[in-house]
């Protein structure tokens, strides 16, 4: 009896443990709406420079703090009549994609967990 006890104690407190660790990492969900309403916290969740490019017609160019477009449409909120859109989450990261075919217009945003907190890691856009 004695060793089921301490053993439910154990058990009771690394649960405990391992939710309170989970309960520190930042809620996805809540990010993603505030990333895409509050330009200073969105400019805070991307670490310059950022992976990918921005393609406009002949002209590429890498995304720095100058040139970057903010980002104020969520994917659930893009209008499905006009654009195609995809996305995959899991629990350290959101990869989302919005085109529309054969025009030349693609935008690809990837966000990952780092440490307890998401970021904005890659964007590319494309419209030819």
């Amino acid at each position: 009896f004695l060793f089921i006890l301490v053993m439910s104690t154990i058990s009771c407190s690394t649960t405990k443990k391992g939710q309170k660790e989970n309960a520190d990492i930042e809620n996805f969900d809540q990010f993603y709406n505030r990333f895409h309403s509050d330009e200073k916290f969105q400019m805070s969740r991307i670490r310059f420079p950022i992976e990918g490019v921005n393609i406009d017609g002949n002209k590429t160019t890498t995304w720095n703090k100058n040139n970057w477009d903010l980002l104020t449409v969520r994917i659930f909120d893009v209008d499905k009549k006009k654009f195609k859109t995809s996305f995959k989450k899991t629990d350290t990261t959101f990869d989302q994609k919005v085109w529309i075919e054969d025009s030349g217009f693609l935008s690809e945003h990837k966000f990952k967990l780092i440490g307890k907190k998401w970021y904005l890691v890659y964007a590319y856009d494309q419209n030819l």
